[in-house]
């Protein structure tokens, strides 16, 4: 009996992989949610950019949840689907009642700090387990927010 899975990686890489993926899993829906939280009650002289910025960010981590959930699956393993297990195990706790445009904004770059922590984990796992598919998707997804990470801190500046 092979220790590899349908898709040819290692067994246990493609568990340790899947588990780390579950934990940025859980960060994304966190994440997700506040950045929706910040969308809807954002308040001030920057509400219209803010508002539609916001709109653009969550729309893109819906889209990246469904993806990391898919990877989880390809990997032969199931992504964690209930919103008391996100709250457990992500790192980015749930923002409350916040309005103030400069705190959204600094609970988005907050958020994506602890993202591009998590992925650089996976880029390191994908890469030792020869996972090129995962180390693809995490490259992808650190390149797209570093970015977004400094037009943020602009913003701010």
């Amino acid at each position: 009996m092979s220790d590899t899975n349908r898709i040819g990686l290692h067994e246990a890489s493609a568990s340790q992989l899947a588990e780390k993926l579950n934990e940025l899993l859980a960060n994304y829906q966190i994440f997700y949610m506040n950045v929706r939280g910040y969308h809807w009650n954002v308040k001030g002289p920057q509400f219209f950019q803010l508002h539609e910025k916001f709109e653009e960010l969550y729309t893109d981590l819906l889209t990246k949840v469904d993806e990391v959930a898919e990877r989880i699956l390809t990997l032969g393993h199931q992504p964690v689907h209930a919103y008391s297990d996100y709250v457990e195990i992500s790192r980015i706790k749930e923002a409350k009642n916040v309005s103030d445009g400069k705190t959204c904004v600094e609970g988005v770059l907050a958020g994506y700090q602890v993202l591009i922590e998590l992925q650089r984990e996976i880029l390191s796992l994908a890469s030792d387990a020869d996972d090129e598919g995962t180390a693809a998707q995490a490259g992808d997804y650190i390149r797209e927010q570093e970015k977004t990470v400094w037009m943020l801190a602009s913003y701010l500046a």
